[in-house]
């Protein structure tokens, strides 16, 4: 526990030149939430009556700057930067398709979609209609 702890409040970058851009993907998805929960939290202290502007802006402030910091360092601690190194080269190991190949996909995926909803919506009318001759369905 206490390298856990020790590791959180290192100043230092884990392994700075590898995997650089997952990192900083990770790091502000992990800030952008961080953001709006603090942002809802300042909404909702403003809501309640006799509240000071320093508790409803100070205390989303304070928390903000652990949270950011705290989103630096958890992309910063070994097992999950080596975690994300990892998913960094394997992300330039994957061949991406076309334009002309994923429009085509995506043409294929959305045909498919609404045949099959077709077919579900007409296999739903034949059981109404059967639920009906039989009296089970008013």
């Amino acid at each position: 526990m206490s390298a856990i702890v020790e590791e959180f409040f290192r100043v230092g970058v884990y392994k700075r030149s590898q995997g650089r851009i997952v990192r900083q993907v990770t790091f502000a998805a992990l800030a952008l939430a961080v953001v709006i929960g603090l942002f809802r939290l300042a909404n909702m202290l403003r809501g309640y009556p006799g509240v000071s502007p320093l508790v409803c802006y100070g205390i989303p402030a304070g928390l903000a700057v652990f949270g950011l910091w705290a989103a630096y360092r958890i992309v910063n601690l070994p097992a999950f930067a080596d975690f994300l190194i990892s998913v960094e080269a394997e992300m330039n190991k994957v061949s991406w398709p076309s334009r002309s190949e994923l429009f085509r996909s995506s043409i294929v995926v959305l045909l498919m979609i609404f045949v099959l909803g077709f077919m579900l919506a007409a296999f739903d009318f034949c059981w109404v209609a059967i639920f009906k001759i039989i009296g089970i369905y008013s």
